[in-house]
């Protein structure tokens, strides 16, 4: 297991190598300066979703959402709880699935909200309907192990 984590800066996209000693010590982007780490979850598209599935050594978590689904709607403020609870050790992210029909389609979403587990640019676990926060963190925790 390496010593360092490569982590994808949400501001500016730069792949950031940073010690995994170092994951819950507020580290900043080489780049722009900028916290790695935010605890919320990160409205993403097109090229920076690729970026941020395939070139982060952590987890990410998306939910894939669209502005007029109500489940989805109910779940964001949970997503935003779980953010706050997974980082840094699972990035989470969010795709409008409205604006970004090719993802959603590439990726199979048949219904909204769903959630997709990544490690390494893989899908390694799904799961669609609205959750809570207590229960997006549990079910992160025990997929990305």
């Amino acid at each position: 297991m390496s010593d360092s984590l490569h982590v994808v800066c949400p501001h500016c996209s730069t792949v950031n190598r940073i010690p995994r000693t170092k994951l819950g010590s507020k580290p900043v982007c080489g780049n722009c300066k900028n916290d790695i780490f935010s605890a919320q979850p990160l409205e993403s598209s097109g090229e920076q979703f690729v970026k941020h599935i395939t070139r982060n050594d952590i987890p990410v978590l998306v939910d894939f959402w669209a502005p007029w689904c109500g489940p989805c709607k109910m779940m964001a403020p949970s997503f935003a709880q779980a953010a706050q609870r997974l980082e840094p050790g699972i990035r989470l992210i969010k795709v409008n699935t409205e604006n970004e029909q090719h993802i959603a389609g590439q990726y199979a979403i048949r219904s909204i909200p769903t959630m997709v587990l990544f490690k390494n640019g893989k899908e390694v676990a799904r799961q669609s309907g609205a959750m809570n926060a207590e229960g997006i963190v549990a079910w992160a925790d025990s997929k990305s192990a």
